[in-house]
């Protein structure tokens, strides 16, 4: 009896001492907190080092490149000048040019509704409205407009399908055979293509020809059009980025990329640059690089000319056109 009464006593000693275990304010083993996941952290790509340069090599943004004297014609300067690239609004140098070389400048075109139907860059003539050729010469160079490049075309040529034929030819003339124009304005066809080489010989044909320069040259023009005013500014900002520079087109699309076709004259030495396929600050960046570097082959001082006055940043001679002028 008293063996079972000790037997009970343990058992009820053991509760007690599990029970207490478990009790409030009982301490209880820590569990370790769970650990972050780990996050991946993406290390900067490090900018990749430029190759260098090699000897005689000038830093350019373009892909293909030329550099020419005007007066002489001998290359100055290439790269890749044979490689086939998309000229986009550049083409319009060689739409002026044939406009130019057929004359009767002042004959009037009638726009007619399939002129007005090309975006973008369009000067939106209405059908009906009437220009001289002279007129629209301004604005396809400055404004670049599309619209206007059809109804040159047109004009000169009867039909659009009809002046791209005279263009190719035109270019084959002038020994440009890298190239293939399918339209007078440069929008994209993967068919409508040149080369800086070609693209340099009709810059320095079209340059040649005394309208073509000055329009080229000139900052902005007033023109009307219709019952309105218009402001046409030129959209090539070399010219006031480099001191002599006198054109001459700039172009782009997204294939194409950058292009310009610009001039500079100095102590009466003149040189034409190419950039093709450049990007945006390439395109003022390599032509002012490629002048510079012509200017300093052909033996011209440093010092560049004097800037043309300007006033409330307009050019104090620009010049008018249209109704306001008497023409």
């Amino acid at each position: 009896m008293a063996k079972s009464s000790t037997n009970n006593a343990l058992v009820f000693l053991c509760a007690v001492l599990l029970l207490g275990g478990t009790a409030t304010g009982a301490t209880k083993k820590a569990t370790p907190s769970k650990r972050p996941a780990s996050r991946t952290v993406k290390k900067p790509t490090p900018t990749p080092t430029p190759a260098p340069l090699a000897p005689g090599e000038l830093p350019l943004a373009a892909k293909s490149a030329i550099l020419l004297d005007t007066k002489s014609g001998d290359i100055l300067y290439e790269k890749n000048p044979d490689e086939l690239e998309y000229p986009a609004s550049a083409t319009k140098i060689l739409t002026a040019l044939l406009v130019i070389e057929q004359g009767d400048l002042d004959r009037r075109v009638t726009i007619q509704i399939e002129d007005t139907k090309v975006e973008p860059s369009a000067l939106e003539f209405k059908p009906g409205e009437e220009y001289t050729r002279r007129h629209l010469l301004f604005a396809l160079l400055l404004k670049s407009a599309n619209d206007v490049a059809l109804a040159l075309a047109r004009d000169n040529a009867g039909s659009v399908s009809a002046f791209c034929e005279k263009m190719n030819r035109r270019a084959e003339a002038l020994g440009a055979l890298g190239s293939h124009f399918t339209n007078p304005h440069g929008l994209h066809d993967p068919h409508h293509f040149t080369t800086a080489r070609d693209l340099g010989m009709i810059a320095r044909l079209a340059m040649q020809q005394p309208l073509f320069r000055e329009i080229v040259a000139t900052p902005e023009i007033g023109m009307a059009r219709g019952g309105e005013w218009v402001i046409l500014k030129n959209h090539n900002r070399l010219l006031a980025m480099l001191p002599g520079c006198i054109g001459v087109k700039t172009g782009y699309t997204r294939p194409a990329q950058q292009v310009l076709v610009s001039s500079a004259i100095r102590a009466g030495r003149e040189a034409i640059s190419v950039v093709m396929h450049s990007d945006k600050p390439g395109i003022w960046n390599d032509s002012k690089t490629l002048l510079e570097h012509a200017f300093e082959k052909l033996g011209v001082p440093a010092t560049p000319p004097a800037p043309v006055p300007v006033t409330n940043g307009t050019p104090a001679s620009a010049p008018i056109i249209g109704a306001a002028a008497g023409k």
